[in-house]
């Protein structure tokens, strides 16, 4: 992927008037309470990728890959190769063991790394609304997988500054015993959404830890 390309992800997701255009999933706020929330997310159309590695590592792979997918390398309905516009956030978490066997199949989400032996990751770019299954472009490279997620519900606290891994350890500690509080059922495992390119002045970050409920 050339330069340019990485100025244009870069342009989309900082904090300019450019992105404020950027879009976002749509969500429905429950509940809300200093920076805790609930939120309830519509359906999505997602592109994912399974790669190895510690948290850094495994977020420059997964995010070359993905934007290497949005940015042509994929086969639209007309038979042509299209630009899928960037969104945010892109979202990593560590992946299931039962899921990783389907990795051929985008605020990044992070899974945290040690509750996996092999350090498998999930990143993750939410596509375009626009798009149905029907209409978004294949993928032409195996490792990236277009699944639909359903209507689901999560807990999140939002937070700036860096991502590093003790401080997204605290972020969940504190997410988990806000949620339990709620008497909440917590079904899935933490996810790291960040809204911003790397560049980005931390003080102005916008990032997210999120854990699914029912």
């Amino acid at each position: 992927m050339t330069v340019s390309r990485y100025l244009l992800i870069g342009s989309l997701l900082s904090l300019s008037g450019v992105a404020m255009a950027t879009e976002e999933p749509k969500y429905s706020v429950l509940n809300k309470s200093e920076d805790f929330e609930l939120r309830r997310y519509d359906a999505q159309i997602v592109a994912e990728t399974y790669v190895d590695g510690d948290q850094k590592q495994a977020s420059n792979k997964g995010f070359k890959i993905l934007a290497d997918y949005i940015f042509g390398n994929n086969t639209a309905p007309s038979g042509q190769s299209n630009k899928i516009s960037m969104t945010a956030p892109v979202k990593m978490q560590a992946a299931a063991k039962q899921s990783q066997k389907i990795a051929m199949t985008a605020p990044v989400t992070l899974q945290q790394p040690q509750q996996q032996a092999d350090g498998k990751w999930r990143v993750r770019f939410v596509m375009p609304s626009q798009y149905t299954m029907q209409t978004l472009p294949k993928p032409n490279n195996p490792a990236v997988k277009i699944s639909q997620v359903p209507v689901q519900t999560y807990g999140v606290i939002k937070f700036s500054g860096l991502t590093g891994t003790d401080k997204v350890a605290t972020k969940t500690t504190e997410l988990k015993e806000w949620m339990q509080k709620q008497n909440l059922q917590l079904v899935g495992e933490p996810e790291l959404a960040r809204y911003n390119p790397p560049w980005t002045l931390p003080f102005m970050r916008r990032n997210e830890v999120m854990i699914r409920y029912e």
